[in-house]
């Protein structure tokens, strides 16, 4: 493992969309998004998907200069479609249109088509923090979940994200995939050589599994909960409802015929939309009561919540967003660790694309 400054992977990252034919804003922001999740300590989403995008690139499934465009609207709604871009470019321009609709309707909602990978919902979601608006982000991904009592692939990790302002204290951010953990954390585990822990996997036949290598042998994650005693149920509707929300919505594909992110796969026959969907959405509060006096509630929200009483005295009770926070300001200091497969897949990719990287 080895340590690399924030500055040194999103100059590395924007270089290679640059080499790839994206404009600067278009790289600076794809850049922005994966270099958030390395920061916030969502490694899976973070540089390490790099060459993930480059492979869907080079079988022309993605367009790194893509043109979104709004297809159908009211004022507070509106489809957009992504051009087959990245969600990376596409998610953030959505939530701008949802911005400034919020703005003049109080509230704002994109839905999303032929679009790919967004990388960190909660980056999307925190982008309307700064306009005293509450942000939600979700989208849909690939097949790799088995709803409740099926051994059927059909559900994505379908992550949610909701970032609420506060006064004084930092904003509730809460991020979370509608699984046990994402499938990139399957892939850290990989690449450490490790199992995965028990209520994350079953097998082909439905028999858990602590394999992390499970999904390339016919297995499949579980929803959130992973079984239906422990709740599963709750998982697959939360998943099933992002589904919904961001591709039966805006025309992507949903359930099993979202196209693979891994470029050696290839997209499902006889697709029932385009692309990947997602769904975007910001809320102003003062359509609500007053920005200032909701956010100094939220204070006492979060301060009432981080004073609870602990089990434990070492293990203090944390509000949504505090572990990503703290670690995005350790890694600013200390700087971003990189396993070394992950480096030496860089350190090809850069030779590749003629952007040297510091393997």
């Amino acid at each position: 493992m080895r340590l690399y400054s924030s500055k040194y992977l999103k100059e590395f990252t924007k270089d290679i969309f640059l080499k790839m034919g994206a404009t600067s804003e278009q790289a600076e922001t794809a850049a922005a998004v994966l270099n958030a999740a390395d920061l916030r300590g969502v490694d899976s989403h973070g540089v390490a998907r790099l060459s993930g995008y480059v492979r869907l690139w080079e079988k022309k499934r993605l367009k790194v200069s893509p043109k979104p465009k709004i297809i159908h609207e009211t004022p507070s709604t509106a489809v957009m479609d992504g051009d087959l871009g990245p969600g990376l470019m596409v998610a953030p321009k959505a939530m701008d249109v949802a911005i400034e609709k919020a703005k003049t309707a109080g509230t704002g909602w994109v839905a999303i088509r032929n679009s790919n990978h967004f990388g960190i919902a909660g980056y999307h979601a925190m982008r309307a923090l700064e306009h005293d608006m509450i942000g939600i982000s979700m989208t849909n991904a690939s097949p790799l979940v088995f709803p409740t009592f099926s051994k059927s692939r059909l559900l994505g990790t379908n992550p949610i994200a909701v970032a609420i302002p506060a006064l004084k204290q930092p904003p509730v951010v809460i991020d979370m995939a509608t699984t046990p953990v994402a499938n990139g954390k399957l892939e850290v585990l990989q690449r450490k050589g490790e199992n995965i822990p028990e209520g994350w996997a079953q097998d082909k036949d439905g028999n858990s599994s602590i394999d992390a290598e499970i999904l390339k042998n016919g297995g499949a994650m579980l929803p959130l909960g992973s079984d239906r005693i422990h709740g599963s149920h709750k998982g697959y509707c939360l998943g099933g409802m992002v589904d919904i929300f961001s591709a039966v919505l805006s025309g992507a594909n949903y359930g099993p015929w979202v196209p693979p992110f891994v470029a050696f796969l290839d997209p499902p026959a006889n697709p029932v939309g385009e692309g990947i969907g997602h769904f975007i959405g910001a809320m102003r509060i003062d359509a609500f009561r007053p920005a200032n006096e909701f956010k100094a509630h939220m204070d006492k929200w979060i301060e009432t919540f981080r004073h609870a009483k602990p089990v434990t005295p070492d293990q203090k009770v944390l509000i949504p967003g505090d572990p990503e926070r703290e670690l995005e300001q350790e890694r600013l200091t200390n700087g971003i660790p990189l396993l070394q497969p992950v480096i030496d897949d860089l350190t090809r990719l850069g030779k590749e694309m003629g952007v040297r990287f510091d393997g």
